[in-house]
């Protein structure tokens, strides 16, 4: 209490101190983790979907991006290498009915062959409580993030499983910290039930060889949340800042390289231990 005083007063005296935090991202740059797989990223166009697409790329695969945006998803494939190295889709995930259809495109769109699916896409309203949750609102984030989600990864591994494919496959959720959290607003409580349908998955299927995990980032730097990488300064994190898409990259190919084989039914957390102060 007298160490909180004293900081008050030096705030009322000399002012709030300002605090700039910046990160420097360390990369594997072996250029070869990923060679030879090609991938499926929902949501590639922007975010965590592009960084971890970009990564993809420098580590051998070619991949295919969805996204509602078309404009976006060229200007993605352009900054990607081209069609060579990124093949685009447009697509809106919460649009269940036509998601065996889409798969089926994408496999066309690859060669026939897909090794992995990283489930990216999301959206998120950022409602304060409950009181400030809609029904239309609920079903948006839940129609997306869960629902889409779901029957998108149903569909592929149905197909994984009638091409004999099944224990070469890799499934990725791009979950987050709020999946373990203790909340009352729709988008943690999506990515809670993701955090459990890997755990399902994995029972379900491990034996025939389906490697599936969870990354759960932290407050990343990303349209959705709103932060920028010029200064990445969070007391809301152990580490007092938020992180990087890149970041979040690294951990996703290894978890979608054959360097993490003992890896699955996992819910990797990216946020410096954040969410271990709500379990």
């Amino acid at each position: 209490m007298i160490q909180e005083i004293r900081r008050a007063l030096r705030y009322i005296l000399k002012g709030v101190p300002v605090v700039k935090i910046t990160a420097e991202v360390k990369v594997n740059t072996t250029g070869k983790s990923l060679r030879g797989k090609n991938i499926l990223i929902t949501g590639g166009a922007h975010g965590i979907g592009y960084s971890i697409a970009k990564k993809c790329i420098d580590e051998g695969a070619v991949v295919l991006i969805c996204g509602r945006n078309v404009e976006r998803l060229h200007q993605a494939q352009k900054a990607l290498g081209g069609e060579s190295l990124c093949r685009i889709i447009p697509f809106d995930i919460s649009e269940v009915e036509r998601e065996e259809e889409f798969i089926n495109d994408c496999y066309r769109l690859m060669d026939n062959r897909i090794d992995c699916l990283v489930n990216n896409a999301g959206v998120s309203l950022h409602e304060k409580d409950f009181r400030h949750v809609t029904i239309e609102g609920f079903e948006r984030q839940f129609n997306t993030n869960y629902r889409g989600t779901y029957f998108l990864s149903k569909y592929y591994l149905e197909q994984q499983i009638k091409r004999n494919n099944i224990q070469r496959t890799n499934v990725l959720f791009i979950s987050s910290e709020r999946g373990s959290f203790h909340t009352d607003i729709p988008y943690g409580l999506t990515k809670a039930v993701i955090n459990s349908l890997v755990g399902g998955l994995n029972n379900r299927l491990a034996a025939e060889g389906l490697r599936v995990n969870a990354l759960a980032p932290g407050v990343t730097v990303s349209e959705m949340t709103g932060r920028s990488s010029d200064d990445l300064f969070y007391n809301g994190s152990p580490c007092g800042r938020v992180f990087l898409p890149e970041e979040m990259a690294e951990v996703a190919a290894f978890l979608l390289s054959d360097f993490s084989k003992c890896i699955s039914g996992e819910v990797v957390h990216c946020d410096y231990g954040a969410h271990l102060k709500c379990i």
